[in-house]
C-alpha cells in the first residue's frame, strides 16, 4: 500500500503551480475546496462527538503518518502539539523539490475553518515550517454562547 507521504512532493508542487497560475488565493482556494469536498470524515467526527471526536481523527491520521506529535484531550479543550512533521520534513530537508515556502498552512486553512463552522475557538501556530512545528488548540465556546 502507498503511503500518504508518498504524495507529499507532488501537493508541493501543485501548491506552487497553483500560485504561480493564480496567486496565494488560487493555492487557498484549493485548500478551501479540499476542506469542503473531502474532510467529511472529519465533519462526522466532531457531529458525533465533538472534541472527542476531533481527538479520534487525528490519532488515526497523525499515526498513519508518523513523526512526532503530541495530542492532548481535556473536557474543554484539545490540542495538537506537531513536533515532527514528516510531510514538512520531506519537502524542506530530502533535497527533492524546492520547498513551497508557504507548504505548512495548508492545515491552517483546512481545519481551523472548519472546526469553527461548530462554535470551537481555535488557535493555530506555525511555530518552524521548516523543523515542521505547530500547535492547534481547539476550545468549547464558553458557556452560555451559541455555538
Amino acid at each position: 500500500m502507498i503511503s500518504c507521504t508518498e504524495f507529499i512532493w507532488v501537493y508541493n508542487e501543485l501548491f506552487r503551480y497553483l500560485e504561480v497560475r493564480g496567486g496565494e488565493e488560487k493555492v487557498r482556494e484549493f485548500w478551501q475546496g479540499i476542506a469542503d469536498n473531502f474532510l467529511q470524515n472529519l465533519r462526522e467526527y466532531i457531529e458525533q462527538d465533538g472534541l472527542e471526536g476531533m481527538h479520534k481523527y487525528w490519532t488515526h491520521t497523525l499515526t498513519e503518518e508518523g513523526g512526532r506529535h503530541k495530542l492532548t484531550l481535556y473536557d474543554d479543550m484539545f490540542i495538537i502539539d506537531m513536533h515532527d512533521c514528516p510531510s514538512a520534513k520531506l519537502v524542506h530537508h530530502s533535497g527533492r523539490v524546492e520547498p513551497y515556502t508557504k507548504y505548512c498552512e495548508h492545515c491552517q486553512w483546512l481545519y481551523p475553518p472548519l472546526i469553527r463552522e461548530y462554535g470551537y475557538e481555535v488557535d493555530y501556530e506555525i511555530i518552524s515550517c521548516e523543523r515542521g512545528q505547530c500547535r492547534m488548540t481547539v476550545r468549547k465556546p464558553p458557556a452560555g454562547t451559541d455555538g
